[in-house]
């Protein structure tokens, strides 16, 4: 994406299921649990590289001996830091103590880290905030080790007001106005509910606390905790959670927004946020690695017994197609596909783009991630040439020379290398000027492929705000001298502001936002901002569940191929020679190519709970009244 987002994170549960020996003698270390949770961080660096966090617990201590261990990191390489710090610390302990190496039971009790449940998270920085402390995972610390709870997530709330007065009216205090903090002291709050009215049995029936400790491990019923816990929740979440003594959660929404994956075998538990880091850290197949459904929970107790729940009711299912079009990894057998399916379904309207003109169109994708979409376009445009070779060759009929078909069958789809982002340039400076130069030359460019009267195609996996196209891109490729540029976005035209993790919370950051806006001022009917700007005012006092989203009112006038001919005007300008189209994939074809994953409230402005409705009120208002804070 050349324009980058932000603000999807990736989570990784670990529940070693055998003793640490076992894995020792199985595997030559009882550090197993962290070396994969290593793998499995570094698997999803593509989801967050603002900050990372691991966290472990090791099970049946003994009074005084710790058994949580955290680190957190926001430095430049979080995860290799997190692990440097880890590896040095174990380093330490074995040089200071070399009986341990060969007792694992030396090594559990005074050796930080190793343990059979691990949680690591991987995130992206929000609301400007990226200070270590805001970095998963969170702990929430007792001396009762069942009311120590741990948590990270991918994951946001739409009705973070709500659910933080909700913890007023319970009598807490919460320390932070964050979706984090409310979602964990509402889930701590019942925890501790749960845990005194368990005390309060075992005390009728006899038991001192000492006596009930273990009692309670065994009996707490972490379903009923998240039940309550997660009532009035609106948003998308795949949510991760320790529970000191031993147990731990995953919990997926109800729309199943976010996505999430486990696998069991008779030595692990494993969750993550993608399927290809299970299967390719534990070498597994793919049918093996099974889905969270949404609305669920995977429920692993102390015992190492684990559990599908149904915590909250499923809702119509609207799994994220952002996820399919640009955040998962591409190596998921199903994603590759979908992708690459986004780019055979764009060759329609390339070749209308392109007059047909194959032979002198030379093809090309910014950036990498939009590689898989570009094999499918090119796919369908070597089948599209393969059609007109035959045609020509059987017009031809007996007339045509062994050295014309030769040269007919020698036609290939002209598939270059042109853009090379340049990691290393930083633009430092913050003067507008000085900057904007510095952007333009952000990516490298691939000189003499390009002749004068050349089409050249570029496909993109979407496009956000286009201000790297503007600013860099265009002009970047506008120095090769091609006749005309044509940008293909693999997703559809992003209209309205995502609420559920992705950071995009303004509308009027959004390209095709603007361009309505300007078609809206080109034909005399702005009065339709003002008229949309009241319908959204009167729905301020609403419940979520009567808001609408009159913000469609906006699109409403044009046609999909209107506002991609003025995105393409106000991202050119004068200085660019070539002619500029840029097309976007029909939300249609988007539902071809991912039948699974229908949440495309991005192009739709359909969105899956209540609470999206009132955020895209909200963005409108903060747009119109010239307000910048977020829509929630």
């Amino acid at each position: 994406m050349s324009d980058a987002l932000k603000h999807e994170c990736g989570i990784a549960l670990i529940r070693l299921k055998k003793p640490l020996e076992f894995y020792k003698e199985k595997y030559g270390s009882a550090f197993y649990g962290v070396n994969k949770m290593y793998l499995m961080m570094e698997k999803q660096h593509n989801r967050g590289q603002d900050g990372a966090g691991f966290a472990s617990i090791k099970l049946d201590t003994k009074p005084g001996e710790r058994y949580i261990s955290r680190v957190r990191s926001v430095v430049q390489q979080p995860i290799q830091d997190i692990f440097d710090q880890i590896n040095d610390r174990i380093n330490t302990e074995f040089k200071n103590h070399p009986e341990y190496n060969d007792d694992v039971a030396l090594q559990k009790r005074n050796i930080p880290y190793i343990g059979e449940l691990l949680l690591g998270h991987v995130r992206y920085g929000t609301f400007g905030k990226n200070s270590v402390e805001s970095v998963h995972p969170f702990l929430r610390q007792n001396n009762w080790m069942h009311r120590n709870l741990i948590m990270a997530g991918n994951f946001n709330m739409t009705n973070v007001k709500e659910l933080f007065q909700n913890l007023i009216q319970l009598g807490q205090h919460p320390k932070e106005y964050t979706d984090t903090i409310t979602i964990m002291e509402k889930i701590g709050h019942f925890l501790d509910d749960a845990v005194s009215k368990i005390y309060k049995n075992l005390k009728k029936e006899g038991y001192n606390k000492q006596q009930a400790s273990p009692l309670i491990a065994e009996r707490l019923k972490v379903s009923k905790i998240l039940k309550r816990a997660a009532k009035n929740w609106d948003g998308g979440y795949a949510m991760a959670g320790l529970i000191g003594h031993g147990d731990s959660f995953v919990l997926r929404d109800p729309a199943g927004i976010r996505p999430c994956y486990y696998y069991s075998d008779d030595e692990i538990i494993v969750v993550a946020s993608e399927r290809p880091v299970i299967q390719t850290v534990f070498n597994v197949k793919f049918e093996d690695v099974n889905e969270l459904p949404p609305g669920h929970a995977i429920i692993t107790k102390k015992s190492g017994k684990f559990s599908i729940k149904k915590i909250l009711e499923p809702l119509e299912r609207k799994s994220c197609s952002f996820e399919r079009i640009y955040f998962s990894r591409g190596s998921d057998a199903e994603i590759y596909q979908e992708r690459k399916m986004l780019g055979k379904l764009l060759m329609p309207k390339v070749l209308d783009a392109i007059d047909g003109d194959l032979k002198n169109s030379v093809f090309s994708y910014i950036p990498n991630t939009a590689e898989t979409s570009f094999y499918g376009m090119i796919e369908t445009a070597e089948s599209e040439l393969n059609k007109k070779k035959t045609a020509t060759i059987l017009n031809g009929q007996r007339n045509i020379s062994a050295d014309k078909v030769t040269e007919i069958l020698s036609e290939r789809i002209r598939v270059e290398k042109i853009a090379i982002k340049d990691v290393k340039l930083r633009t430092f400076i913050t003067e507008d000027s000085s900057r904007d130069d510095l952007v333009a030359h952000v990516y490298d460019i691939t000189y003499g492929v390009i002749q004068p009267n050349d089409n050249l195609v570029i496909i993109d996996d979407s496009i956000v705000r286009g201000t790297t196209l503007k600013k860099s891109i265009l002009k970047m490729l506008d120095r090769l001298n091609p006749k005309r540029i044509v940008v293909v976005s693999s997703a559809p035209q992003i209209r309205y502001p995502d609420c559920y993790g992705i950071d995009m919370a303004r509308l009027e950051d959004l390209i095709a936002f603007r361009a309505a806006l300007a078609l809206l001022k080109d034909r005399g009917q702005y009065h339709i901002v003002e008229d949309v700007y009241k319908k959204c005012k009167s729905q301020e006092d609403f419940e979520d569940k009567n808001v609408l989203n009159y913000v469609k009112e906006i699109y409403e006038p044009f046609s999909d191929d209107e506002i991609s001919i003025k995105i393409s005007e106000l991202l050119s300008d004068t200085s660019i020679n070539a002619e500029v189209k840029i097309l976007f994939q029909p939300v249609e074809n988007l539902h071809k190519a991912c039948p699974e994953h229908q949440g495309d409230w991005y192009f739709t402005g359909n969105y899956p709970t209540d609470g999206g409705n009132r955020v895209v009120n909200r963005a409108f208002l903060n747009f119109y009244e010239g307000n910048k804070e977020r829509a929630y």
